[in-house]
Formats: C-alpha cells, sequence, structure tokens
C-alpha cells in the first residue's frame, strides 16, 4: 500500500515563496533581455535610419545631435551610400556649430575623396565661405571697425577655393554669391598690401614699397587700390632713379584717374570694405 506524504501548512508555504521568487527572477531577466533588445536595435539601426534622423536634427537646428548622428553614421557604415551624403551634409553642420576647424577638414577630406562627385561645388564654397568669414567677426561689424590695417587672415584660401568654384563650376547655383565675396577678398587684400606699402614709404623702404603696389596692379586689376598703387609706384620709382618708370606710371595715374594729381593727392577712403 502506498503511502500518501502529508504537508504541513508551513512548508506550502515555503513552496509558494519559491515559486514566487522564481517568477520574479525570470520576469526580471525577460525585462533585461528586452531592454538588451531594444538597445541592441537602436546601436544597429540602418545607415538609411540613421541619415534621416541627422537630417531631421539638421533641419531642427539642432547641429550637435546631427553631428553626433552624421559621425556615427560614417563611422559605422563608411561605404554606404548615405554616407556620402553624410559627410557632405557633416561640412554644413559643423559649420553651423561653430567647428569651423572641423568643417574645413571635412570639406578637404570629401574633395578629396570624391573628385567626381556632382556635389563638388558645395564643398568648394562651404570651405570658402569658412575662410571667409574668419576675416571678420559680429563685433567688429558691430562697431563699424576699420578692418583694411589688418592682416587678412585666411583670405587667400578663401580666395582660392572660391576662384576653383566659379571657374570650374560657372552654372553652380554657388557660383554667383562666390563672385561677389571673390570682389571683397580680392579689394581686401588690395587693401592691406596698400596699407604695408605705406608703412614701407614712411621709412624709405622704396623697394619693399614697390613690390606690394606693384602686386595691387597686376594681381588685383580693377580693385579700388588701383589709384593708390600707382601713385607709390611713381614715388617709389622717382626715388629709386627710374625715371622712365616714374613717368610711366604717371601716365597710367593721367588716363585711369585724370582727377589725380601727378603728386599723389591724398584722396578720401571709401569703406568698400564694408560686408554685404
Amino acid at each position: 500500500m502506498t503511502q500518501k506524504t502529508a504537508f504541513s501548512p508551513s512548508s506550502r508555504r515555503s513552496g509558494l515563496r519559491l515559486v514566487a521568487a522564481c517568477t520574479l527572477a525570470a520576469l526580471a531577466l525577460f525585462a533585461s533581455g528586452c531592454k538588451t533588445f531594444r538597445h541592441r536595435d537602436e546601436s544597429g539601426a540602418s545607415p538609411e535610419s540613421l541619415f534621416k534622423q541627422a537630417h531631421k536634427f539638421l533641419d531642427e537646428g539642432s547641429y550637435g545631435a546631427a553631428v553626433k548622428t552624421y559621425e556615427a553614421l560614417t563611422a559605422r557604415y563608411p561605404f554606404s551610400d548615405p554616407a556620402k551624403q553624410a559627410r557632405l551634409d557633416l561640412i554644413y553642420a559643423y559649420y553651423k556649430q561653430h567647428e569651423k576647424e572641423a568643417a574645413i577638414d571635412a570639406a578637404d577630406s570629401f574633395i578629396r575623396e570624391n573628385p567626381t562627385h556632382p556635389r563638388l561645388d558645395y564643398a568648394y564654397y562651404m570651405k570658402g565661405l569658412v575662410y571667409f568669414e574668419r576675416d571678420i567677426n559680429f563685433l567688429e561689424r558691430w562697431m563699424k571697425v576699420d578692418i583694411s590695417e589688418r592682416p587678412p587672415q585666411d583670405l587667400s584660401k578663401s580666395l582660392e577655393s572660391f576662384q576653383h568654384l566659379v571657374t570650374q563650376y560657372p552654372q553652380s547655383e554657388y557660383a554667383a554669391d562666390a563672385h561677389q565675396r571673390m570682389l571683397y577678398v580680392r579689394n581686401r587684400l588690395a587693401d592691406y598690401n596698400i596699407h604695408v606699402a605705406r608703412y614701407y614709404v614712411k621709412r624709405g623702404a622704396w623697394i619693399a614699397a614697390l613690390a606690394r603696389s606693384r602686386e595691387v596692379i597686376e594681381t588685383f586689376e580693377g580693385s579700388p587700390r588701383t589709384r593708390d598703387a600707382l601713385e607709390i609706384s611713381a614715388l617709389c620709382y622717382d626715388r629709386l632713379g627710374m625715371k622712365d618708370l616714374a613717368a610711366d606710371s604717371r601716365k597710367l595715374l593721367a588716363s585711369n584717374f585724370p582727377e589725380s594729381s601727378a603728386g599723389g593727392a591724398d584722396h578720401k577712403k571709401k569703406r568698400w570694405w564694408k560686408p554685404f
């Protein structure tokens, strides 16, 4: 005859507690697994979804978030089509985030790695724009500071980028704006050369002053400072005993600027440098 085992009430309660503990442990493990799954799902997002999210951040003006998402996309899926567009968008995102060096590096990398890309004009434009905006800041604009005596930092690089754009991509939507900025850059460089030339004139450094004035005449032809350059050239040639060349400079001055005197009259300086 089989003997039945009897369970005491205390034994039953212990069993129930054990079952409850196992159930709670199972639920905790399940929740942890779900959390891990969600994390893996986010980290394994497709390049298309990452690009869409980054572009959304960019449109919203959340430039820091856009930069991080674009960087994640290019790091995880470097050879995908969205990554190529992301590298282009990163230039603008860095620019708006005030990470100017990163914007220039991104533009240089894109130009180097995508020599036949149809949007190269944009990369050249953004590179030129970053260098261009280094020359004058908001406070100087607001306070109307005369920057003509300050060395034009990085403007030669800006001019080079804009020049490449308007020469190689004349039909680009950015070409017209680049051309206008080139005029400013050329005039800014010419103005600084005249400032340096006058500094040399005051110290009797005729050859150095002549070199600066000739650069304005030959490199920045059509600049508002051409008149100043011809006047300084005539003066320097005179002091160097080169009378024929001095006479030639005065002829050019008289034919192009008939209101000028041969002695180099001091005319009112126009503030052409004001940003547009």
